[in-house]
C-alpha cells in the first residue's frame, strides 16, 4: 500500500474550550467535561493514522464511534463502513470500532484473511475480560445494557452461555439464573449511572447474593459528563446536548438533564437542528456534548446562541480529564507526541 498524505480532519481531538465571553444579556452554561473521551479520541485517531499509513480504502465494522459528523467526515476520506466482515473484500484492512466485537467476529475476519486493527476502547476491553473471567468460574453474568447495542453484543459474545442481558429495571422480573449464590452483574460502559443502580437494586431484591463487578464498569467519561450536567441543570431553562441519536451516552445526557431539574432538554447533531422556538422565554441555556462529539460542533451551537443574545458564556467544571490511551500497536510509531 502506498503511504497517504497526512490528514487533518479536525476530528481526532477535542479543541480548546472557547474563551468565556462576558457581557450583558442571556447566559450560557458550558459543561466541563464534555465531548471526546480518551477511548473515542483513540478510535478516531486509529482510523486517521490507518489512512495515513495504508491509504484508502480502509474498512470499519459498524460506526467507529456513534457520531454522524465523524462518520461522514471519514467516509469523505475513503473509509468504508460495513455491518459485517463478509462485506469486506478478502485480504483488506478492517478496523474494529470503539464499541468492541465478539470472538466470533474476530474468527470471521480471520477466515476472510482480513488484516485487522482493533480500536476497542480499553475500558470496554476491561468488561470483556471480566465476562470471560466470571464465565470461567461458572457464574451467571447479568449484563445491564441495551439490547442490540454493539458494545452489549460484543461483551455478551465473550460468554454467550453465561450472559443474560438486562435492559433496564423493567426487564428484571424475567431474569432467571441457575444458582443464586453465583451471580454477578456487569454493565455497558455508556449507561446512565442512576438508571444502572436502579436496575442493580431491583436485581438485588430478586437475588440477594448478587455480586458487584471488581471495578466500576460505567466509564469515567460517561460519569463525569453526567455529573457536570447535574451540576448545571437546576439553573437551566434549556439544556442542549450535542450528539447523535444512536449515541447511548448522548441520549442519557438528555435524560440526566431533565431528571436534575432542567425545564427542557434536546439532542442535536448540529447547530442548524436547534429550533429557535426552544429559546422563547429562556434566560439560561446549558450546553454539553456526548463522549463521541468533536468540539467544533459545540462551537457551532455557541455561535448560534450568541446570534440570539446569549453572550455570556460560563464554564461549569466538575472534573478535569487527563487520561490518554495508547494507539493500537500497529500504529503507535506514527503517533505524534
Amino acid at each position: 500500500m502506498s503511504s497517504a498524505v497526512p490528514l487533518n480532519l479536525g476530528i481526532a481531538r477535542s479543541t480548546d474550550s472557547p474563551s468565556i465571553r462576558k457581557g450583558p444579556g442571556k447566559r450560557v452554561l458550558l459543561a466541563e467535561p464534555r465531548g471526546y473521551c480518551a477511548g473515542v479520541d483513540r478510535a478516531v485517531e486509529t482510523v486517521e493514522k490507518a489512512l495515513e499509513k495504508h491509504g484508502a480504502p480502509i474498512y470499519v465494522r459498524k460506526e467507529i464511534v456513534h457520531n454522524r459528523h465523524v462518520v461522514e467526515t471519514l467516509e469523505d476520506q475513503g473509509v468504508i463502513f460495513v455491518d459485517e466482515t463478509d462485506e469486506v473484500p478478502e485480504g483488506s484492512l478492517l478496523v474494529f470500532s470503539a464499541h468492541g466485537v465478539s470472538p466470533a467476529v474476530h474468527d470471521s475476519a480471520a477466515e476472510r484473511n482480513l488484516r485487522t486493527i482493533d480500536a476497542t476502547c480499553p475500558l470496554v476491553t476491561k468488561v470483556h475480560q471480566e465476562a470471560k473471567r466470571f464465565a470461567r468460574d461458572d457464574y451467571d453474568i447479568l449484563l445491564i445494557g441495551h439490547e442490540g447495542h454493539e458494545e452489549v453484543e460484543g461483551t455478551a459474545g465473550e460468554a454467550p452461555d453465561h450472559v443474560t442481558i438486562v435492559d433496564g429495571p423493567d426487564s428484571v422480573d424475567s431474569v432467571t439464573v441457575r444458582d443464586e449464590s453465583k451471580v454477578i452483574w456487569l454493565s455497558q460502559t455508556t449507561l446512565s449511572v442512576d438508571e444502572t443502580m436502579q436496575t442493580v437494586a431491583r436485581l438485588r431484591e430478586r437475588f440477594p447474593h448478587l455480586q458487584d463487578p471488581p471495578s466500576d464498569d460505567i466509564c469515567y467519561a460517561t460519569q463525569n459528563r453526567q455529573v457536570a450536567v447535574k451540576a448545571m441543570a437546576p439553573e437551566c431553562d434549556l439544556v442542549i446536548v450535542v450528539g447523535s441519536r444512536n449515541s447511548s451516552n448522548s441520549v442519557r445526557l438528555v435524560e440526566v438533564a431533565l431528571g436534575a431539574g432542567a425545564k427542557a432538554s434536546y439532542l442535536v447533531d448540529y447547530a442548524r437542528e436547534v429550533d429557535l422556538a426552544w429559546l422563547d422565554g429562556v434566560e439560561t441555556v446549558g450546553i454539553t456534548s456526548g463522549a463521541s462529539v468533536p468540539e467544533v460542533l459545540v462551537r457551532g451551537v455557541i455561535d448560534l446562541l450568541s446570534e440570539h443574545g446569549f453572550n455570556d458564556v460560563q464554564s461549569v467544571t466538575t472534573a478535569n480529564e487527563t487520561l490518554v490511551f495508547a494507539l493500537p500497536r500497529e500504529l503507535r510509531a506514527s503517533r505524534t507526541v
